[in-house]
């Protein structure tokens, strides 16, 4: 008879299980009592936000060598899942800073840049961010027309970002350093490179803060300007041209970290509506007895559970030096990101006009689940390379 060691999907290993417990601490002590208030006036928690630095989260997947915590895909779905239950804003501006910069930038970068950048913004004295997206360039990222032209010792970056988590701290400052991809012409052709950008290089401003939005208020987003922003050429990461395997590689870690905040979102929304179902009665008994109530829970509890099991499967499997999972880095945010929107919907639903009010999180929490169908790549583009991906060959439904 076959027999299986006991394995915990979601905290493999023991130093897993602390940093749940250790971040779930932190959000209860620290985040959640600051969320719904700093959604409110769309503020971007600075001084919080610092906080993560000396817990080691700023840095998670950086080697412990170079100053970081040396953990893995699971740790950052981890991290990103609890904060998520509590303020997915917050952890929206923790992913593009750790995942987009940190990250990206760390796994790109040669010794020099790592001595000059990588401990400032891992304890947190810098906040980051990674500049992709432009005002007519979203999903179609070989569309971007941002240049970069080389003048001896420095390049000339030219161009706007769009969209860019941590883009300003407030309505008036900018972020600190930022990852930008700009066009340049190599000897292969017109091909994308990045680029270490830093607040105060000339040229280099802030366009406007975008707000308003319908959901993760309390995360800045911004438009940056490069106006012959001057960039030395050691800022460059790695050759010219290289950058669209920096590009693709991280993609697959920041989508595998939004779906993950699509469990956080989902796990909060269930625990609100299962216990208000307990406690509101109609027709003299709780509302949890009534059919049409139970199908909002039931429903809800298995494909949070489904999906989460996906996520954590592929998240094991997952390296943060390579690439070649992009099929299921996809799959996991088409699946994750859509069933954490409808989870909130059913939380509303149960609530009532209880949950059509920011008292009881989950408006809030509908809001913010939207954006994840749509940053770090739309619903319909994870369709199709997945489909591209499966007409290649169906191996991959026998693994």
């Amino acid at each position: 008879m076959t027999t299986y060691q006991d394995f915990d999907l979601y905290n493999p290993t023991e130093e897993h299980q602390m940093l749940r417990n250790t971040v779930r601490e932190f959000v209860e002590r620290e985040v959640e009592p600051q969320a719904l208030e700093n959604n409110r006036t769309e503020t971007f928690n600075l001084p919080l936000f610092r906080k993560l630095g000396p817990l080691g989260l700023l840095g998670i997947t950086v080697s412990d060598k170079d100053g970081g915590a040396g953990m893995d895909a699971v740790a950052a779905c981890i991290a990103h899942e609890e904060l998520s239950a509590s303020d997915p804003a917050f952890a929206l501006s923790y992913l593009a800073h750790t995942m987009l910069f940190v990250n990206n930038f760390y796994q790109n970068s040669n010794a020099d840049q790592r001595a000059r950048y990588l401990q400032k913004v891992i304890n947190g004295e810098w906040i980051a961010g990674m500049c992709m997206s432009e005002p007519g360039y979203g999903t179609d990222v070989m569309g971007m027309q941002s240049r970069a032209v080389r003048k001896g010792d420095h390049y000339l970056l030219t161009g706007r970002k769009m969209w860019i988590t941590n883009g300003a701290v407030d309505d008036k400052n900018l972020g600190d350093l930022f990852l930008v991809y700009a066009r340049t012409q190599t000897p292969k052709g017109d091909r994308i490179s990045s680029f270490v950008v830093e607040k105060g290089f000339k040229g280099f401003s802030l366009g406007q803060k975008i707000k308003d939005k319908t959901g993760m208020r309390a995360s800045a987003t911004a438009e940056l300007v490069f106006d012959d922003c001057v960039v030395p050429v050691q800022n460059r990461l790695g050759e010219e041209g290289e950058s669209m395997l920096h590009m693709m590689r991280n993609l697959e870690i920041e989508r595998l970290t939004l779906a993950a905040m699509s469990l956080g979102i989902a796990r909060r929304c269930i625990e609100v509506m299962t216990r208000y179902s307990t406690e509101r009665k109609a027709f003299g008994k709780p509302i949890a007895e009534f059919g049409q109530v139970q199908r909002y829970l039931g429903e809800s509890y298995a494909h949070y559970r489904a999906a989460r099991a996906y996520v954590y499967d592929v998240a094991r499997k997952l390296s943060l030096s390579d690439h070649g999972n992009r099929m299921d880095s996809d799959g996991v945010k088409l699946v994750a990101t859509t069933m954490a929107k409808n989870v909130a919907d059913n939380a509303m639903q149960v609530l009532g006009g209880y949950g059509y009010v920011g008292e009881y999180v989950v408006e809030r929490l509908w809001r913010d689940a939207k954006l994840l169908e749509i940053g770090g790549g739309t619903l319909e583009a994870h369709q199709k390379n997945i489909s591209r991906d499966l007409v290649k060959g169906l191996d991959v439904l026998r693994r």
